[in-house]
């Protein structure tokens, strides 16, 4: 472990008591031999820019951000990675030479916690993502990338899902709709959750049309229990319903990659979380 006094990281979102990001840093840190603090950092709306700018200002190193600030933090960075950019949503700040870098390692974690730890082929694949916020942005353009067959964004409102559709349009097979006019074909081979309903402890109405016996169910969200989507996808006759412990413990893991240049064995920290993902 590196002597001296530990830099300084931390998560900041409203609200951010149930994060577990903490745990999996420090997993990671004495895994790797590194020397750092890291932080829950509640941060409502109206306060987000005087935060973030007070923490780099203080000499802190990296931030985390999460639900409800992804999308408005672009606005405060100097520099996007490419990610970032085409999800034109952040979720991890790096303070480095007096300006303030933005990346996104959302799309990355969830793509390999699909991929890898879950197996998935997504080539020629439906997909239906629920809800059209920043956690959306951030995993539509990896997605696409894996040559699915569609991708349907569903949302309690019209325009908002559209509105993304149309941003990703050049680059795949996107459209959007409202939850109640998802039907029951195609036959979605994933139905992502998106939502931010598991955090508050909500049940959205989640459209049944969606489905199937052969459909994956993935909730972004996580919790210790199943998850109300979770809970829902079972009733319904998911073939697999999944919670994003695995998605959360990968885009952390390029998150430390970003600000420590050394890259930690995921599946060790995964295991000793004890995850019972059901």
């Amino acid at each position: 472990m590196t002597e001296g006094v530990a830099d300084r990281y931390g998560v900041m979102g409203y609200p951010v008591s149930h994060s577990r990001s903490p745990v999996i840093h420090r997993l990671f840190a004495a895994q790797t031999g590194q020397n750092i603090q890291y932080e829950l950092l509640q941060v409502a709306p109206d306060k987000l820019e005087q935060a973030v700018l007070q923490f780099g200002r203080t000499g802190g190193k990296g931030l985390n951000i999460t639900v409800p600030h992804k999308s408005e933090v672009v606005r405060l960075v100097d520099e996007l990675s490419e990610q970032a950019s085409n999800a034109g949503a952040v979720n991890t700040l790096q303070f480095l030479d007096g300006k303030i870098f933005g990346y996104n390692t959302d799309g990355i974690g969830f793509m390999r916690d699909l991929q890898s730890n879950q197996g998935m082929q997504l080539k020629n694949a439906n997909i239906l993502i629920l809800g059209a916020g920043g956690a959306t942005r951030g995993i539509i353009g990896p997605l696409l990338e894996a040559e699915p067959h569609s991708i349907v964004i569903a949302n309690r409102t019209f325009p908002k899902a559209s509105g993304l559709a149309d941003h990703f349009a050049s680059q795949g097979p996107v459209t959007a709709c409202r939850f109640q006019d998802v039907r029951s074909l195609p036959v979605y081979d994933l139905v992502i959750n998106a939502t931010s309903a598991g955090v508050k402890g909500e049940t959205p109405p989640y459209p049944a049309a969606a489905i199937h016996p052969q459909t994956v169910c993935y909730d972004m969200s996580y919790g210790l229990t199943p998850t109300p989507f979770s809970h829902w996808a079972a009733e319904r006759g998911a073939a697999k319903s999944v919670m994003g412990w695995g998605m959360l413990v990968e885009q952390a893991a390029e998150s430390f990659y970003i600000w420590r240049g050394v890259r930690p064995d995921t599946a060790a920290v995964l295991k000793q979380l004890t995850i019972n993902a059901s």
